[in-house]
């Protein structure tokens, strides 16, 4: 019991991981906790092929055991303690709705604010929490002071909801649309800075960077890219959907003013929470998209002004954090990388197989993009379904085509072996 008590107390100091969770008294908690501690003597390169503690972290998880889930590039699935938390929290909240939520979970926010400050290298005076990557780029998107006239460089390549405000601010306030069509995969800075800073001129006020493109899981050097613009006088957006909690990096590392994501994504926190970065000099001049009492304020809280929302997911995020932590970024990255290269070089040398996706871990991570020559990917996605039960999603965007397949933490390589096999039988 001391020796227990003793590595308890080294995890919570090592990774701040709250134990209170129902999870931790089951078989399956406790397992984890044991390998977790038999982890601590490896080196982040050893325990990122080690199976057995990768089992632990599915045990985790309630995904499904009779689908295999490749589709994690649309929203991850939450660890059993996330979805604890939610429960609980909630069931509180219904206790007393305006007591729970506003006097007691409201207060949590600050301490959560920090947190995230913490995972993203940042100052937590320029972190506001939100429901998603939509919403927080959007607030910058219609927040923006921009006139008519005004230039916005973007790509092609770029998600949807992110065109579609673009080309919303276009149609009403006659701002200018530099569109690039990137061509992709590369392993090759100079290609994408160049594709960016050719199309600035001196009436560009703000680049459109996404930093992993969500279709094939391409990483763009958006750093290098931000530098060139900055040195131009050029505000910098980043869309880090993808690659928050994905990628092992900070915020300021991307040199960006403005930044969004969805911690639903690679956080695995509760679906419908986000996060909203804004560099300090540049929260005055930025508009909330709701209302708040001073829209010219430099407090980051003006864009937390929503009304109700669900303080249970909010809170829950803490949890989430927790599990992150408890895995490490570093070790966390490197494993995404490991599995997408595990299955994607074992099939790479197959007739008519290619990937949209590079392999370097500079430029990718858990994403890859599959194609199969003769093959339309609604066609391959719909076979590995039926005949396999492993869920993927055909991709057809722009000059982007094929099945995207993106593992996880919780995915272990014997739930790859069936994926290569799979393809080895349709080609």
């Amino acid at each position: 019991m001391n020796e227990r008590r003793r590595f308890l107390q080294k995890m919570t100091a090592l990774t701040g991981f709250s134990l209170t969770t129902p999870w931790f008294s089951s078989l399956s908690g406790k397992s984890f906790l044991r390998e977790w501690e038999r982890l601590q003597s490896m080196s982040i390169d050893e325990s990122i092929t080690d199976e057995t503690f990768w089992y632990q972290v599915k045990n985790g998880y309630t995904v499904s055991p009779t689908v295999i889930n490749l589709n994690n590039g649309g929203v991850c699935p939450q660890p059993m303690v996330v979805q604890q938390a939610v429960e609980r929290y909630n069931r509180l909240s219904n206790e007393a709705p305006s007591y729970y939520m506003w006097r007691v979970l409201d207060r949590g926010r600050e301490p959560l604010r920090r947190r995230l400050a913490e995972l993203a290298g940042c100052d937590a005076e320029e972190i506001a929490i939100d429901r998603n990557s939509s919403e927080a780029l959007e607030t910058i998107i219609f927040g923006l002071q921009l006139e008519r006239g005004d230039e916005v460089v973007l790509t092609k390549q770029d998600y949807p909801n992110m065109i579609n405000a673009w080309k919303q601010r276009e149609h009403r306030d006659g701002i200018v649309l530099k569109w690039i069509d990137l061509e992709v995969p590369r392993e090759d800075e100079d290609y994408f800075v160049e594709q960016f800073t050719s199309a600035f001129t001196d009436r560009t006020k703000i680049v459109h960077i996404t930093h992993l493109i969500n279709w094939c899981g391409q990483v763009l050097p958006a750093a290098a890219i931000a530098r060139e613009a900055r040195r131009r006088g050029i505000e910098v957006l980043v869309d880090a959907a993808h690659s928050f909690a994905h990628l092992d990096y900070n915020i300021p590392d991307l040199e960006c003013d403005y930044f969004g994501t969805s911690l639903h994504k690679w956080l695995c926190a509760p679906f419908g929470s986000g996060l909203l970065y804004v560099k300090k000099d540049k929260i005055k001049n930025l508009y909330p998209l709701f209302a708040a009492p001073d829209p010219e304020s430099d407090d980051i809280r003006k864009f937390e002004h929503l009304g109700t929302r669900s303080f249970a997911i909010e809170q829950a995020i803490g949890q989430a954090l927790d599990f992150h932590h408890m895995i490490g970024s570093e070790r966390k990255a490197k494993r995404l990388h490991y599995l997408k290269n595990y299955w994607a070089e074992q099939v790479a040398e197959l007739p008519g197989v290619d990937f949209q996706t590079p392999m370097h871990p500079d430029y990718s991570g858990a994403i890859a993009l599959l194609r199969i020559e003769g093959k339309d990917p609604n066609e391959i996605a719909r076979e590995l379904f039926n005949k396999h039960k492993i869920h993927t999603v055909a991709i057809k965007w722009e000059n982007i085509n094929g099945v995207r397949v993106t593992p996880n933490v919780y995915t272990v390589t014997k739930d790859l072996d069936v994926l290569i096999e799979a393809v080895k039988e349709m080609v």
